[in-house]
């Protein structure tokens, strides 16, 4: 091997590394905005077309650089065929085509899982129970329910989840509703308690009336001193002998307030 061909190599190898570290920075700024979507849906309710844009922007230039990193690597391996290619027989290149085809199929998965935090995160979901707001975006007011996420249409960003305890009025008949990701807000998860907002006195949020399956907007009157208390919140328009009465909710059955919200 001569001194220009191992340069070569070299060459290409840092490309190689360069590109890989590119695609580290891309994702780790694709995460950010999918926290930011799942975590603080107020923002997401406010400028989801622009987080969205931005996403968008972000996963093509991670194709582009996947694509870069495939080039890269083909023409790596055709510098190192074309040195070996005349010491070896034919059943040892069989084995060399075979094993690269594995790692080619290695690497598809490895790209689709590195690539997708969206669907992860969607996926994450499937199952779980959440907020969503059922109303359109013309209703004179807001109702929010909690339902169960049973799947997500990636092509159309809709979520479509179900009702599973209906009010008497709709005969017990659990419903179902096909929703985008903006009227969607996730729980904070009841055996992780560091997944939960920390909501100080005074602070209006979201939260699950007891007894029942609806959100309301209410107050919180307490500040917790552990992560796994309970919160004490006055709910609006729950006035009993001219005074709001505090009620206790689990911390996993309360979320922030949508911007905008309307009651």
């Amino acid at each position: 091997m001569s001194t220009i061909e191992i340069a070569s190599l070299f060459e290409s190898s840092k490309d190689l590394d360069r590109l890989r570290k590119e695609q580290e920075e891309v994702l780790l700024e694709i995460n950010k905005i999918h926290k930011k979507l799942q975590t603080t849906p107020e923002m997401a309710e406010k400028s989801v077309d622009t987080l969205l844009l931005k996403l968008r922007a972000l996963y093509v230039q991670a194709k582009e650089l996947s694509e870069n990193e495939l080039n890269v690597s083909n023409a790596l391996v055709g510098q190192l065929d074309a040195l070996l290619q005349s010491g070896l027989s034919a059943a040892q290149r069989k084995k060399i085509e075979v094993n690269e085809q594995k790692k080619k199929r290695m690497k598809t998965d490895s790209d689709l899982s590195r690539l997708s935090p969206a669907a992860s995160m969607t996926a994450s979901l499937k199952g779980e129970q959440v907020a969503a707001r059922v109303t359109p975006d013309n209703a004179e007011k807001d109702e929010w329910f909690v339902v169960k996420v049973i799947h997500f249409d990636r092509e159309a960003k809709e979520f479509e989840v179900l009702d599973e305890e209906p009010g008497d009025d709709e005969e017990s008949i659990q419903r179902k509703y096909k929703l985008p990701m903006s009227r969607i807000i996730p729980f904070p998860k009841r055996g992780d308690p560091s997944s939960a907002p920390d909501f100080p006195h005074g602070k209006p949020v979201l939260a699950v009336y007891p007894g029942t399956t609806a959100l309301y907007k209410a107050t919180v009157v307490n500040n917790r001193k552990k992560k796994t208390e309970d919160y004490l919140l006055e709910f609006d328009d729950d006035e009993e002998d001219g005074s709001l009465p505090k009620r206790t909710v689990p911390f996993y059955r309360v979320v922030p307030l949508p911007e905008g919200h309307r009651q």
